[in-house]
């Protein structure tokens, strides 16, 4: 009997989440037989759903040995961030050349509604949320189908790391930092078509997390191995 796409897509949507979440520790195997249990399906559309994710970095096969669950280390999550800031300074430049002017004004619309929430009290989930939409709608300003594709999968790679930065920052005075101001004024440069200022303003609010990256993979490590994890 063949296993429909409808059936593959549900079992990978619910793998990648749970990858996304890192409900898996890290490197650690996975047991296909209580997994295809877990989620309900049989071995075939969880087979695929699993090649799937390998190919997109949410997990590793060894030969003779099975599927695993990604590393968590800061080389690796420094590669991601490097890679971010790559498309995004670039995506940045692309769109100050692009942008369509009411795509534009969606955009600038979208950022002053969000402003409210950036605040101390404000569940990092959905500061995260906002961060990621707010980038995902400047890139698609160029138009650049395989830019925005490559971002989504970086972004799903380090969403939990960068949750844990906003927790780490919430819990300090840096809350202070967490606002929509860097936004703004990447925005501003694009609105103005100046690509260099773009590029420059993304690359800046990009990396000033990075000296955080060995700090943050630490505290990943110690919520995911806590006795309540």
């Amino acid at each position: 009997m063949q296993t429909s796409p409808a059936t593959v897509e549900r079992t990978y949507l619910k793998l990648k989440e749970m990858a996304v979440n890192f409900d898996f520790k890290p490197d650690t195997r996975l047991n296909e037989t209580e997994l295809a249990r877990r989620l309900e399906t049989s071995r075939t559309p969880l087979r695929e759903a699993l090649n799937r994710l390998v190919a997109e970095g949410f997990f590793t096969f060894r030969s003779g040995k099975g599927f695993f669950c990604r590393s968590l280390k800061p080389a690796g999550i420094m590669h991601l961030y490097e890679a971010r800031a790559a498309i995004e300074c670039e995506a940045a430049s692309l769109a100050a050349r692009r942008a369509d002017p009411e795509k534009l004004k969606e955009l600038e619309a979208f950022l002053e509604q969000s402003r409210e929430s950036y605040r101390p009290g404000t569940p990092p989930t959905e500061l995260l949320r906002l961060d990621e939409a707010f980038h995902m709608r400047l890139i698609s300003l160029t138009g650049n189908t395989e830019m925005m594709r490559l971002l989504g999968n970086v972004n799903d790679r380090i969403r939990f790391v960068r949750l844990i930065d906003l927790k780490s920052l919430g819990e300090t005075d840096g809350h202070e930092r967490i606002t929509t101001a860097p936004h703004a004024h990447i925005l501003a440069a694009v609105k103005e078509g100046d690509s260099e200022a773009a590029r420059k303003r993304m690359d800046d609010h990009i990396t000033r997390r990075l000296e955080s990256v060995t700090d943050n993979v630490r505290n990943a490590y110690a919520e995911l191995y806590s006795p309540a994890s």
